[in-house]
Parts: structure tokens; C-alpha cells; sequence
């Protein structure tokens, strides 16, 4: 089966098939194979194997004079295919440089994506649990080292990289307040209209201030200031770290015997400990502002407004929310970064780190709001 000349002056390449009766199928290719010869050779290959259905094939290599990557790649996938279909394929003749390459790749290697069979419900839920089990034991493995990273950066404090730490402040923290305020202010805004209404039917409107100051210093500041933080900065952290652990960063800061986590864990939640409380503070005030701008629409003098938020709030309220806050921070930083050190390979792993920190962050942070509730409501706080 010779092949037609080529444009140009170029080589041409000639492929030949000769079938004997004891199933013994030779492909003898002659000329070059490069990135303008291979497509057709490689066609016409393909279909001749699927055609003879030899059981041992033998490809004669011995007239070819030129063969590149593209050359390769049709003995590669000519094995692979005389290997899925359970038959032989030997190849004869080829220049030492040309079999060097070759034996650079393995055929298995290039395999075509595998149908997994459905996994029953049984399965499935084995499969879950394991999974759950593990990251719970990773989770708990990583709070051991942090709490020891943490005890060691109080006893000794100029190990703590405090310049990283207040960089991360503020590009974390500082910078996190705009859409903070703005958000707080818009949430005081809308719980103060939506209230409004109903206590207009008992000519209450003037206990909406109780409502605004009573929710967002016990709740919404601090809770709200953590979503925002775990979206925007948590996600940050396991991307930073997940990008690190693709770069294998981390790993030569292992081989360099520095500890990850105190190197780079530490600096992170101590900036997050630090802001979190900070934020929830310009929530709460945002906050206030957003319900006073309400009352005085409704014709309530400002004095009035401030009177009865202080009569309805306590600085136990106020305390209560910034300690949520704080272990808000926590969770948070120390999320996001145990995300970005489990980063695997690939170019989607960052991605999917990312997504994993917000997740699993906002999932611990309803949680942990829950426990602050009831054993507030049993202290009577």
C-alpha cells in the first residue's frame, strides 16, 4: 500500500501489509514519519489492524529513515491496542535512536478512560464514612500541631514571623472591611424595615432598636463578620498554601527541617485571631447605624433611638459576640489552611481546596454558633 508523494519535495513514507495464513500480520514502513507523514500512515494502520484481527503482529522498521515524536506515537498506540486486544505486537529494525525513544514510553500509561461500575448504596455509604472518618482524624491530627505551634510561639515569641503576620492582617482583615460594613450596614437596614412592620400594628416601632441591638451584637455582627471572612480570607489561605503545596514549596520547607505549620499556620491565625474581633465590632456598629437610619425615616428622634439600644444591651451582650468572634477567627484560619496543605496534584487541586475550606468553614461556623447558643441560653447570657 504505498502512499502518494508528498508537496514540496518532501519524503514520502510507504506502509505495506502482508498477511500470512498462520495469523501473522507484517507492517513494513518505509521513509519518514514526522508531524506531515504519520497522520495517514498512522489511518491506514489502524485499519488494517482492525481488519486482519491478527493474533501477532510484526512491524518492520528497518526502511525507516526519520521518525519523531509523531513516529512514536503510532508505535505506541499500535501496542496499546494489540494489548487491549489480548495480541502481540513486535517491533523490528529500528534505528538505536529511534528505539531509545520508544522505550521511553509505556503503553499502559496511554490507556483511554476506564467505566468504574456504579457503586451500590451499601457502598456508597462505606465509602462516605471512610472519608468522613479520615478528614475527621486529619482534622484533629492538625489541631494537635497547631495548639503545639501555638504554645510554642507564646513562650517564644521572636520565633513568630510578625511581619508576615501583620501583612496577612491586613491584607486579610483590613482590607475585608469595606465589604463588611457595607454588608452589616445593609443587614441592620433590612431587619429594621422588616420588623418595623408588624410592630406598627401595636404602635411599637421604637423596639426595633432592641431588636437591631440585641441581634447583631449577639449574633449577626460576629457571625456574619466570619461567612465574609470565610469566603474571602479563608479561601485565600488554602489557595496560597494549596498553590505552595502544588509548587512542592512546603515540601522543601520540610527538607529544610522547618515545620509547615509553625512557619506558615501560625503567622495566618494569629493575624485572624487578631482582626476577626476588630471586624465584628465595625459589624456591630454598621450594624446600629443601619437600624438608626430606619427609625429616624420613621420620624424617631436620633437620642431616642440610642436610649433604647443602651437600655436593651448590656456589655455582656457585647462581650458574648466578641468571644464568638474569636473562635470564629480560629476556625477560619486554621480551616483554610489545613485545606491548603491537603492540596493534591493536578490542576484542578487548588480549586478544589479552595471550595473544600469555604465549605467545611462555613459548615464548622454554623456549628460552633449553635453550641455558643445553647450553653448561652443555660448561662443565663
Amino acid at each position: 500500500m504505498p502512499m502518494d508523494s508528498l508537496p514540496n519535495g518532501q519524503q514520502s513514507v510507504s506502509l505495506r501489509a502482508d498477511v500470512s495464513g498462520e495469523g501473522l500480520l507484517t507492517l513494513t514502513i518505509e521513509g519518514r514519519l514526522d508531524s506531515k507523514t504519520t497522520g495517514k500512515v498512522w489511518r491506514e494502520a489502524v485499519q488494517i489492524l482492525k481488519r486482519a484481527s491478527a493474533t501477532r503482529v510484526v512491524v518492520d522498521g528497518s526502511g525507516i529513515d526519520y521518525c519523531d515524536g509523531s513516529g512514536i506515537g503510532l508505535f505506541v498506540e499500535l501496542r496499546r491496542r494489540q494489548q487491549q486486544a489480548g495480541s502481540e505486537l513486535e517491533i523490528h529494525g529500528l534505528q538505536d535512536e529511534f528505539q531509545h525513544l520508544l522505550d521511553l514510553f509505556d503503553p499502559s500509561e496511554f490507556q483511554g478512560p476506564q467505566i468504574e461500575k456504579a457503586a451500590g448504596f451499601l457502598e456508597e455509604i462505606g465509602q462516605t464514612t471512610v472519608a468522613v472518618w479520615e478528614d475527621a482524624r486529619a482534622l484533629i491530627t492538625f489541631v494537635g500541631e497547631l495548639g503545639v505551634a501555638l504554645v510554642l510561639a507564646l513562650v517564644h515569641p521572636r520565633q513568630v514571623r510578625w511581619k508576615d503576620a501583620f501583612l496577612i492582617a491586613e491584607t486579610a482583615g483590613v482590607n475585608a472591611l469595606p465589604i463588611i460594613a457595607l454588608i452589616s450596614f445593609l443587614i441592620g437596614l433590612i431587619m429594621a424595615f422588616q420588623a418595623a412592620i408588624p410592630m406598627r400594628q401595636f404602635g411599637a416601632e421604637i423596639f426595633v432598636a432592641n431588636l437591631i441591638g440585641l441581634s447583631m451584637l449577639r449574633e449577626l455582627g460576629p457571625l456574619m463578620t466570619a461567612i465574609i471572612l470565610a469566603g474571602r480570607s479563608g479561601s485565600a489561605f488554602a489557595a496560597e498554601l494549596g498553590t505552595m503545596k502544588v509548587n512542592e514549596e512546603i515540601d522543601a520547607l520540610t527538607t529544610m527541617g522547618i515545620d509547615p505549620v509553625q512557619f506558615l499556620v501560625v503567622p495566618r491565625v494569629i493575624s485572624a485571631v487578631l482582626m476577626t474581633p476588630l471586624l465584628a465590632l465595625f459589624a456591630d456598629l454598621l450594624g446600629l447605624i443601619g437600624g438608626a437610619v430606619v427609625l429616624l425615616s420613621l420620624g424617631f428622634p436620633l437620642i431616642t433611638y440610642i436610649n433604647q439600644v443602651l437600655s436593651a444591651v448590656a456589655f455582656g451582650d457585647l462581650l458574648g459576640g466578641l468571644v464568638k468572634s474569636f473562635v470564629f477567627g480560629i476556625l477560619v484560619a486554621g480551616i483554610g489552611c489545613l485545606r491548603g496543605l491537603q492540596t493534591g496534584t493536578g490542576a484542578s487541586a487548588v480549586g478544589e481546596s479552595t471550595t473544600r475550606a469555604v465549605v467545611t468553614g462555613l459548615l464548622f461556623i454554623i456549628i460552633t454558633d449553635g453550641i455558643f447558643s445553647v450553653v448561652y441560653y443555660y448561662l443565663g447570657i
